[in-house]
């Protein structure tokens, strides 16, 4: 599955209407973003499960004073509209492969389960 363009008027709905979303905050003159693109790419059409989005930081400045991106690449998760993951930097694919293999296992439930507790606290 191909990536897709994520633009400050798509990405909320794209988070609240798919399970799993990637997102890759990037800029074509970053060398690492360079560099991870064939990587997020060969990720999703391994996992035509997950929506990947990209989000292009000199087009959309919004989104990244949004989520406080100073650093790209950046990756993010969400899972059930939950942010279960951000970092900055490259990630080598046995790792990004990891990294979604330990975001299919997670308990949602127990994820929510916790987030109810936080915020009653």
């Amino acid at each position: 599955m191909a990536t897709t363009d994520l633009t400050a008027t798509t990405f909320d709905d794209t988070i609240a209407n798919n399970d799993v979303v990637l997102v890759d905050f990037w800029a074509s003159w970053c060398p690492p973003c360079r560099m991870f693109a064939p990587t997020y790419h060969a990720a999703s059409d391994k996992n035509p499960d997950f929506v990947f989005g990209s989000v292009n930081t000199e087009e959309q400045p919004e989104l990244s004073a949004r989520f406080g991106i100073t650093s790209i690449p950046t990756l993010m998760v969400f899972r059930d509209q939950v942010l279960l993951y951000q970092q900055a930097g490259a990630l080598p694919a046995p790792a990004l492969e990891k990294l979604i293999g330990q975001v299919r296992a997670v308990d949602m439930d127990k994820v929510r389960a916790e987030i109810a507790a936080d915020t009653t606290n």
